[in-house]
């Protein structure tokens, strides 16, 4: 019988056992638009999009995917940075009946021709800059890829900007091949924005396929669906008492092509009607001057965006008392982080929290109004179980305050792996999603985390996954022999480190030669920040390449380092 000591400490406020209504995703802006018509949704460098604009955007880009040919089982890849476009083109994907699926920005060529492969993509949504287009031009040519819509940021910048844009980023256009595979943007919004309608089943429907690796191996496909996103957000929002619809600003600079941000911010600012302070990326000078200047309440951020305004030499110029609810998910938050943000902001509220690709994201952080626990994740949102489990046997429980396997239940937990029935049977036992995370809950239903995943390396928040290192490693003709592992960063939290036996009868090769190699392989994230030269790997006893050996070793150096310091 699954125990639930969080009840008794569930904050007042919050109620636990509530359900929730599932909807269409693509519903969110109708609602908005209804709503709060005339309130801004998206700010992007002084050009505001009020609500009814983005839906009435939203209208005519599903009309004009559906004369393209989207429909239910249709996907659509989105390989954009955060701009308007992903926004739009994210509702209208749906609107029209078909499946986005999100793609990092910072993907090398063999990464996205593997992911456009397996996810079964039709259609790419992209920019008209050098790296976009022309990777994926590569990859059309060698994958299923009919069609790319080609976006321009010129069209979504204020005047001004969009004519400075046009001059100071001349070199970086890409020229759009003549050719009517590549479709521009603006001719798919020529339209009435009159699509047809779709009978969508939230249970059935997959809204979107996130590509994540799971607890390990290669990156496989989350199917989540209407139900898993619609619900999670309402859980998120449940949790949080202190929001109100109609108002707030949130800080969009988390890439919205991660789970995180796309349900958090970009769902989550659609819901309650609030307005999205947006970037294409997390730049340091550009959030605290936005920060300042808009006054913006909510920042849902990874550890280390904290760790950078922290560290800012000219810190005291901003002025960032608006903060109210700062959120920190995708990477374990360190609490001397937290302490110091909180002490710098003191308005401001520093929560934890825990989630997973599979689970939509959101599973559990620490309650806005009651205790809050350092090095916890919190307590479970409203309507999620959470549940520790004996590691051998997922069929028992383990006594509080002993360590297990998290493990997860709920109507955010994605339908499976697409088109990994394996997979996806080794993931959901028994109703219960198995994390792959090893803690233990306490008396008060607050979980601590010991340890994440064996192999996988969070850098900054995203996951790099070792094997696809390792292979592009394996692609030099020197090498013999490679394992990644990952290294503590004071700044990343984590970063690859490459370990790396050459062949005898190939010429010697040196790190930066090894690095040169990759750098068109892989992205940037996922670049070794050091490569260790040896004649021999450590095995096991049946000749696999062991990492154990290497992350001890690693471990060592670094308490001798602490040590000696």
């Amino acid at each position: 019988m699954t125990v639930r000591p969080w009840i008794k400490t569930y904050p007042q406020d919050a109620v636990w056992d509530q359900t929730f209504e599932a909807f269409p995703v693509d519903r969110l802006i109708d609602r908005a638009a209804e709503r709060y018509p005339k309130n801004s949704f998206i700010d992007f460098y002084g050009r505001k999009f009020t609500f009814k604009a983005v839906a009435d955007l939203v209208d005519r880009a599903a009309e004009g995917f559906q004369k393209l040919g989207v429909r239910k089982g249709v996907q659509v890849g989105l390989f954009l940075p955060n701009c308007p476009q992903f926004i739009i083109c994210y509702y209208a994907i749906l609107k029209a009946g078909g499946t986005v699926v999100n793609y990092s920005p910072l993907y090398s060529v063999p990464e996205l021709k593997h992911q456009a492969e397996d996810s079964e993509t039709h259609m790419m949504v992209t920019l008209d800059l050098e790296t976009f287009l022309p990777k994926l031009a590569e990859v059309m040519e060698v994958t299923q890829i009919t069609r790319v819509i080609v976006c321009s940021l010129k069209e979504v910048l204020p005047r001004g900007k969009a004519l400075l844009f046009s001059l100071a980023r001349r070199r970086d256009q890409a020229k759009i091949p003549a050719d009517n595979r590549y479709v521009k943007f603006t001719e798919v919004i020529a339209n009435k924005g009159v699509p047809e309608p779709v009978d969508i089943d939230p249970a059935e429907d997959i809204a979107v396929l996130q590509y994540t690796g799971g607890t390990t191996g290669r990156p496989k496909g989350a199917m989540l669906t209407h139900a898993n996103l619609s619900i999670n957000l309402q859980q998120a929002i449940a949790w949080d008492t202190t929001l109100t619809e109609g108002d707030g600003v949130i800080l969009g600079a988390l890439p919205f092509f991660h789970v995180f941000a796309m349900t958090v911010i970009m769902n989550g600012a659609a819901y309650l009607g609030a307005e999205i302070i947006l970037m294409p990326k997390f730049e340091l000078e550009d959030v605290l001057a936005a920060i300042d200047k808009h006054k913006i309440r909510m920042m849902p951020g990874v550890p280390t965006m904290y760790t950078a305004i922290l560290d800012h030499p000219n810190i005291g110029k901003y002025d960032l008392s608006s903060l109210e609810s700062c959120l920190s998910g995708a990477a374990p938050m360190p609490l001397e982080v937290k302490r110091r943000f909180e002490e710098m902001v003191p308005s401001a509220v520093v929560r934890e929290g825990y989630g997973l690709t599979e689970c939509s994201p959101v599973v559990s952080s620490n309650p806005v109004h009651g205790q809050r626990k350092l090095g916890s994740i919190g307590m479970p949102v409203p309507g999620t179980e959470l549940i520790i489990t004996d590691r051998e046997d997922p069929a028992r429980e383990m006594p509080l305050g002993e360590p297990g396997e998290i493990c997860i239940s709920g109507p955010q937990v994605m339908k499976g792996y697409w088109r990994n029935p394996e997979a996806t049977a080794a993931a959901i036992v028994n109703g219960k999603l198995r994390t792959g995370d090893v803690g233990y809950m306490d008396e008060d239903g607050y979980t601590f985390i010991i340890d994440r995943d064996k192999d996988l390396i969070l850098v900054g928040g995203f996951n790099v996954f070792p094997r696809v290192v390792e292979e592009a490693i394996y692609e030099h003709p020197s090498v013999k022999e490679a394992t990644v592992i990952g290294i503590h960063d004071d700044y990343l939290g984590e970063v690859p480190k490459a370990f790396v036996a050459l062949k005898e009868d190939q010429p010697g090769i040196d790190a930066n030669t090894l690095l040169d190699f990759l750098r068109e392989r892989l992205g940037k994230h996922e670049l070794p920040k050091e490569v260790e030269f040896r004649d021999e790997l450590p095995k096991t006893l049946v000749g696999k390449l062991s990492k154990k050996e290497l992350k001890e070793e690693e471990a060592a150096k670094r308490a001798a380092a602490a040590g000696g310091a």
